[in-house]
């Protein structure tokens, strides 16, 4: 039969499909409804889930970046116990065995500041290259600014057997990020010139290419150990792990203090601090330079 020969429908008829109709629509919406609230439900699990991972990473990150540091400790190869790493020519390292430094030997600060610094160490021995020494912090931008200025007169005359360079790495600012950055880089530094003296020169220089900004939690181990291989040197991953210099970094930061190191870069050349006292208005080359014409 043709559709046009169907009997026409009552209305109750057409009322009860329609009616059927719109339940079925209704149903359907429902389990619609109910796989969506479903699916947003897992959502909003997984995402709970994964806030949860990143903040138990953060706080476990920030306890092992901040955990206690001990009193005594060893020095690297080829650094010594006052926490300097000497730059003799080219990359060459002045070569040193391994020692130990406690912070209990550590004389106690003067009653006020000195005018001057004066550093244990930080004077040449009779016939040998003037002798410079820097203070720094890896995550002080003037030190960077220091080094973009003067690293090349210094190379310089490093290679020209005119002066010495010894870099001392405080955690000096470890209160201007997160995690300690400061004492991390400086022990990243130190197990890099324990394991590849000849490397240490380029990681110095690699550390304040990429500089953090103050205030920031500053580059995490990881990307220290990549730094310390994009450079050439051996794996210092245990190295970092284990926090192998760290009571060393220590050491060094509250020696310096006590002798009156209040910013970085602090400079000695010879024994003398640039910057302070008769040398305020001499200009680093100029004092430098100075300091080799009264050796020679």
């Amino acid at each position: 039969m043709s559709p046009a020969n169907e009997p026409r429908k009552s209305k109750a008829e057409r009322t009860a499909e329609a009616r059927e109709k719109a339940r079925e629509i209704r149903e359907a919406q429902l389990k619609k409804d109910k796989r969506n609230k479903l699916l947003i439900g897992w959502g909003i699990v997984v995402a709970v889930v994964a806030i949860l991972a990143v903040v138990a990473l953060v706080v476990t990150t920030s306890l092992k970046s901040n955990a206690p540091v001990a009193d005594q400790g060893p020095t690297p190869a080829n650094g010594n116990v006052h926490g300097g790493v000497t730059l003799l020519k080219g990359a060459e390292v002045a070569k040193s065995a391994a020692a130990n430094v406690n912070v209990a030997d550590i004389p106690s600060p003067a009653a006020s500041a000195p005018a001057t610094v004066t550093a244990p160490g930080a004077e040449a021995e009779k016939g040998k290259p003037v002798k410079v020494v820097l203070y720094i912090d890896f995550i002080c931008p003037v030190c960077k600014n220091f080094e973009a200025t003067y690293n090349k007169t210094l190379t310089k005359l490093r290679d020209e057997g005119k002066i010495t360079v010894e870099y001392r790495a405080l955690g000096f600012l470890d209160s201007r990020s997160t995690t300690n950055y400061s004492s991390r880089a400086a022990n990243a530094a130190a197990c890099v010139v324990n394991e590849s003296p000849e490397k240490y020169s380029a990681f110095v220089d690699t550390l304040f290419a990429n500089q953090p900004a103050e205030g920031s939690a500053g580059l995490s181990d990881d990307e220290l150990k990549k730094l310390a291989t994009d450079v050439g040197a051996k794996s210092i991953d245990s190295c970092v792990e284990n926090k192998t210099y760290r009571p060393w970094v220590k050491y060094t930061t509250q020696e310096a203090a006590a002798i009156g190191v209040s910013g970085t870069p602090t400079v000695l050349v010879d024994g003398k601090q640039w910057g302070k006292g008769d040398s305020a208005q001499t200009e680093f080359p100029a004092f430098v330079e100075a300091a080799i014409k009264a050796k020679a």
